[in-house]
């Protein structure tokens, strides 16, 4: 893939699951298993090297490709429908059971249907 990683918007994302954490930064790194120092340098604008940013993405629970830049020719065609998008991130969670995805997935489902028969009968 050509690219750049996204620091900024990684660096929003640690930030944001620290606030729902209600930790520290000192503690995100603890248990990511980087250095303090390496989140303070992603705070003032550095990109981590590789092993941090595995371990940062490993701590978020997101996919890697959620904090890449890529290039106008290197895009994918489309997006990925939705519910595409949506199984993606429930697969992710580990506090759900496989049943319980299964069941927000047919949810969900069910639910993109209804809108897009709802507009056809517009």
């Amino acid at each position: 893939m050509t690219g750049r990683m996204d620091a900024r918007r990684l660096y929003d994302a640690l930030d944001a699951q620290r606030g729902a954490r209600a930790m520290s930064w000192r503690q995100v790194a603890e248990q990511a298993g980087v250095s303090p120092s390496l989140l303070s340098r992603m705070g003032n604008g550095q990109r981590p090297d590789l092993d941090g940013f595995i371990a940062l993405v490993q701590w978020l629970g997101a996919p890697a490709e959620e904090f890449m830049r890529r290039s106008a020719e290197a895009r994918p065609p489309s997006r990925p429908s939705l519910e595409t998008e949506l199984a993606l991130l429930l697969r992710a969670r580990d506090d759900l059971s496989d049943a319980d995805r299964d069941y927000l997935l047919d949810i969900v489902g069910a639910t993109l249907r209804r809108i897009k028969a709802d507009r056809r009968e517009r």
